[in-house]
């Protein structure tokens, strides 16, 4: 994965209607290790990493590059979405598009939160980068992140094997003025799981 390119970054916190979306800081480790331990947050994912491997491993300020998104609710972090170029994606219809990823700690699903963030990146994204495909992957079977995805407007490219399951490419053309806007409003309430791959 590469940089995205020409966006300006960090930018100023992105504030929706119950988010904040920063730049990650060192006060947020504790949450990142949470996050990448959590068998919950994995299930789709290849299982958690072990927490010892991850404790000497994670830099103090985990995660701390353009397009990386710490999700907070009331000052503490519930998530993290990723904006990234998929320079190596083994499909070419996603190779050097962005792809978006996101976690999401257990006690945040069910809330709308997954969506809330994510569209508010995607228009940060459409901003800083006009005119820019974005491209999500998930495993086919993970319900939670399907929906997620269709909510945000991605539509399916192709499904294929991997990993020993199906999975789901999906795309989201490039927003029109006001279309990521509206997206942010939106609050449904679903599972938003794990996809980051």
């Amino acid at each position: 994965m590469e940089d995205l390119g020409p966006a300006t970054w960090p930018p100023a916190p992105i504030r929706t209607e119950r988010l904040v979306l920063r730049e990650p800081e060192a006060r947020d480790r504790a949450a990142f290790l949470e996050l990448l331990a959590s068998p919950e947050v994995h299930t789709y994912l290849g299982g958690p990493r072990p927490r010892d491997e991850l404790e000497r491993g994670l830099p103090e300020v985990p995660e701390r590059w353009p397009g990386s998104f710490v999700v907070e609710l009331d000052g503490s972090m519930i998530g993290h979405v990723l904006l990234r170029r998929a320079t190596g994606h083994h499909r070419p219809a996603a190779a050097g598009k962005v792809d978006l990823g996101y976690l999401f700690l257990p006690r945040a699903w069910g809330s709308g939160y997954a969506a809330e963030a994510c569209a508010a990146a995607l228009g940060w994204l459409a901003d800083a980068l006009p005119g820019e495909p974005v491209v999500l992957t998930t495993q086919s079977a993970n319900a939670g992140s399907m929906r997620l995805a269709a909510k945000l407007g991605f539509t399916e490219v192709e499904r294929y094997e991997a990993w020993d399951a199906e999975q789901w490419l999906g795309m989201r053309s490039p927003a029109t003025p006001g279309q990521a806007g509206r997206a942010s409003a939106s609050h449904g309430r679903q599972r938003p799981s794990a996809h980051l791959h």
